[in-house]
């Protein structure tokens, strides 16, 4: 499925969509650690949940369920954050 990656996270990706698998949405980050190492953690944290800065659409909808399930024709959005003034 296409997942959409933030501007902070594409140093790891180099681009701003990429390709990812898996039938809920932790097989999905895994999936993406898998082709780019050390993406995972900057969005989970040491308690498997996804940090606080970090908000994570599919298909439009937010998603805070590690466990939630997908689909292969879904798309995943991750948005960061950011903060200022």
């Amino acid at each position: 499925m296409k997942v959409v990656i933030p501007s902070a996270l594409r140093s790891y990706t180099e681009r701003s969509e990429a390709e990812a698998s898996g039938a809920t949405l932790a097989e999905v980050l895994a999936d993406l650690e898998r082709s780019y190492p050390g993406i995972r953690f900057r969005m989970i944290d040491e308690q498997d949940r996804i940090r606080r800065h970090i908000r994570v659409f599919v298909n439009g909808e937010q998603v805070r369920d590690l466990a939630q399930s997908l689909n292969a024709s879904d798309e995943v959005i991750i948005v960061q954050a950011l903060s200022g003034g």
